[in-house]
């Protein structure tokens, strides 16, 4: 009988589980134990990259420097110094193991541009089948405020979708998610299982270590980003790092084989295993309460000692992912501007069809062809700007990312209009679409996704 099949597994590392937050001083013990979770993990047949913070952590120690600074250019040249000591720290840990790396700065605008988006996924791909465990970070030497990730959790979801991960494991100070501060409220309990996280009630004020800027806030949007597409996303202590092996396995055990999906005591829950099965017909509704199911989870098959599964919190996967193309234009882009678009285009979109100037209500910011902007929809139109100077009533929603086959300016003189006008207004007319329908991506229905620009890195 065939065993269960080899996942792909992601593992984001922070700086606290790098290097110590005082001294500055690499964490051999943690360091080595990652080491050996990841070789186990590759010796079971599963695939494995690491999300790795921690180059400004080990500049700062290899230059004596007590605190981390401000200045961008300055935490560029400690990212630059502790970036090759970082890797060769990992290079020789792996290699009491005989396990090769490989090393992948990416920076925003590396995702940004889909060619090179591309070659990293191929790369990644193509180091994995080699049996390589590649060693991810943002190229904190060359990334300033416009170009960054916004944190490695950001960065390691994106990986996670670029590879088609199964598994994204986001380490932490906290064995998972609670309801409440675990540290001010003994009767704070555990979330363990996240089905909706537009619902999710859970306490997020543990904020990053004063090396990093990352923080449990930031863990909830990397876990939308990667549920979107797919991914299962997993919070669990990272002092622990034994855990993951731990954990893959339980999932490994209790998941159906057409779904990572374990099975749950919870309607909401079940409902959703039921769907990715392709059976049942229910679906969360974004009001609902989160899974939270501190000790009731069982293998459907084979009775797992739920005594021996670590506590972690774990995001079920959208039963509905966006990959590719379409997730690249919604979290691999940033937005230039955006179009307002009524109800008869957007169920026209929804419906496969493209985007036809005559639904575009409105055009905001200032964008060239091809650029990405964000989609917007209103529930009625008017005829001419009103006191608040929109050319619509009510609230727009945003729904989604789009490519524009035309500019601001013009897309602004063709809005409203036939596409047979469009030739006599703009004097050309180089598509009867404003945007193409492969072009067009929408957010998730149940749980829309976030995917934040700038900010600093955990």
């Amino acid at each position: 009988m065939r065993g269960p099949r080899s996942l792909g597994v992601v593992i984001k590392l922070g700086t606290s589980s790098i290097v110590d937050e005082k001294t500055h001083e690499p964490l051999l013990s943690n360091l080595t134990l990652i080491v050996e979770t990841a070789v186990k993990l590759r010796k079971d047949g599963h695939k494995v990259i690491i999300v790795s913070s921690g180059a400004i952590g080990v500049g700062l120690q290899r230059m004596d420097v007590e605190r981390r600074p401000k200045h961008i250019s300055k935490l560029q040249a400690l990212a630059a110094i502790g970036q090759c000591r970082l890797m060769s720290l990992w290079d020789s840990l792996f290699n009491h193991l005989r396990q090769p790396i490989a090393q992948i700065l990416l920076t925003r605008s590396d995702i940004s541009d889909r060619s090179r988006y591309l070659n990293a996924q191929n790369t990644m791909h193509e180091l994995l089948d080699m049996g390589v465990i590649p060693i991810v970070n943002e190229n904190d030497t060359l990334a300033v405020s416009e170009i960054k990730f916004g944190d490695n959790d950001t960065l390691s979801a994106i990986t996670a979708a670029m590879v088609h991960a199964d598994l994204l494991f986001l380490m932490t100070d906290v064995d998972c998610l609670y309801d409440k501060n675990p540290r001010t409220n003994p009767d704070a309990q555990p979330i363990e299982v996240v089905e909706d996280i537009g619902a999710l009630v859970a306490d997020v004020s543990q904020a990053g270590s004063s090396l990093g800027t990352g923080g449990m806030s930031t863990k909830i949007v990397a876990a939308r980003l990667a549920t979107s597409a797919g991914v299962t996303t997993v919070i669990t202590r990272s002092s622990n790092p034994g855990n993951i092996h731990k954990i893959v396995k339980h999932i490994q055990g209790s998941r159906s084989p057409a779904s990572l999906t374990t099975q749950v005591n919870h309607p909401s829950t079940a409902s959703l295993a039921s769907l990715n099965n392709g059976s049942g017909s229910g679906t969360s509704t974004p009001g609902a309460a989160a899974a939270a199911t501190p000790s009731s989870e069982q293998a459907p098959a084979a009775a797992n000692d739920r005594s021996q599964i670590p506590l972690h919190t774990r995001f079920l996967p959208s039963a509905s992912p966006v990959r590719d193309r379409y997730f690249w234009i919604l979290h691999g882009l940033r937005p230039h501007g955006t179009l307002y678009i009524d109800q008869g285009a957007y169920k026209a979109l929804l419906g496969k069809a493209g985007l036809l100037p005559v639904g575009v209500v409105d055009v905001e910011g200032f964008f060239a062809q091809q650029e990405a902007v964000r989609l917007c929809v209103v529930d009625k139109r008017r005829s001419t700007p009103g006191a608040d100077g929109k050319m619509w009533e009510g609230e727009a929603v945003e729904v989604g990312r789009c490519l524009t086959n035309y500019s601001s300016a013009e897309i602004a003189r063709i809005k409203g209009h036939q596409s047979a006008e469009i030739g006599q207004l703009l004097g050309y007319a180089d598509s009867e679409y404003v945007a193409q329908r492969e072009s067009v991506s929408f957010y998730n229905a149940v749980s829309r996704p976030a995917s934040p620009v700038g900010g600093h890195r955990a």
